[in-house]
Order: C-alpha cells, then structure tokens, then sequence
C-alpha cells in the first residue's frame, strides 16, 4: 500500500458521512489519526485483510481494497464484530459497483454509485442494509416499474 496520496486525501476529505456524531473540533483529530494509523499498518497488507484498533474507547477496523483504504469507527454496540460485518458489506458494494478491488482511477469513475450504496448501508451513524441484493436494488438509478 502506497503513501497516502492526494488521491486518498481528497476521498478523505469528501468522506464527511464517515463522521456522523463528531463534533467538528475533533474531525481534524480523527481524520489524522485514522491517516496516521493506515500509513503506520496498511503496507502490505492484502486486500480485505481487516485489522482492528482501539482509540478512546472507540473501535477501528480497517483494510484496503485495490488502491482505497476503508476505515469503519464505532463505540458500544458497534464493537469489533458488529464493524467487521459493516466492513464486509462495505468492501462487497465497492467490488460490485467496481467489478473488482478498484484503482484510483475506477474507484472516482464510480465514486457517485459508491457514495449510493453507502447511503444505503449506514444511515445517520447506524447500519441499515447489509443484503447486497436489496443494496443494488435500492442505488438503481431508475425509477421502479411496480408500486
């Protein structure tokens, strides 16, 4: 795993539903620290290889797909098991939207159709979808034909 890149940064940046419930003084603080903890343990790390931290009383579990590092936080009952089955449908969106681990490149291609499945998985901080069918049958960009 490369250095974080701009590339990386930008999506970082973008990503403000990743901090639903932070105040925003401790946005700055999370976001280096999750950057920090990415470049110290992503090297080599293989794809959908998830490793777990804990910070303030606050769960991580991370991992890299093709060239993105998705990082999942959440405390109480989103533990460590409850944010690995986050993750798993999460990494499973980002293949299927993408036809596999993405690149740079395919990961910003895509990044409208990524960006939908999330707002289908994680609702306002809670998760609500984890059935990849009901996933991609709720980001088509269609309208339904039966009501």
């Amino acid at each position: 795993m490369p250095e974080e890149s701009s590339f990386q940064s930008r999506i970082a940046k973008g990503c403000t539903m990743g901090f639903h419930g932070v105040p925003a003084e401790e946005r700055l603080h999370w976001r280096s620290f999750l950057v920090k903890l990415g470049a110290d343990n992503l090297k080599g790390v293989k794809n959908e290889e998830l490793l777990v931290a804990c910070h303030k009383s606050v769960y991580i579990v991370y991992t890299v797909l093709g060239d993105v590092s998705i990082y999942v936080v959440g405390k109480e009952e989103y533990d460590e098991l409850a944010l690995s089955e986050v993750i798993f449908v999460i990494t499973s969106a980002v293949k299927d939207v993408c036809g596999k681990p993405p690149s740079e490149r395919l990961f910003l291609d895509k990044y409208g159709r990524i960006c939908l499945c999330l707002d289908e998985i994680v609702w306002k901080g809670y998760l609500e979808n984890t059935e990849k069918d009901r996933i991609k049958r709720l980001v088509r960009l269609k309208p339904p034909t039966e009501f």
